[in-house]
């Protein structure tokens, strides 16, 4: 059993094999559900950026051709 403690602040540390189980990392949102008396935590999944995907200027080269506009 994985266990972290509640400060008064109602803040708690999310214990490093939970991280990593669910692949979190810094900025991630997370969902509460209720089932009785227990919590269960998942991460939400956020569509992609929609300009993410276009990565076709991204190059070094272009960084330095670019870099005075």
């Amino acid at each position: 059993m994985i266990t972290s403690r509640l400060t008064s602040k109602g803040k708690t540390t999310i214990p490093q094999p939970v991280r990593a189980a669910l692949n979190l990392r810094d900025g991630d949102e997370l969902q509460y559900g209720l089932q009785g008396d227990q919590v269960v935590l998942t991460k939400v999944e956020r569509p992609p950026e929609p300009f993410a995907v276009f990565n076709e200027w991204h190059s070094e080269t272009d960084r330095q051709a670019y870099a005075k506009l």
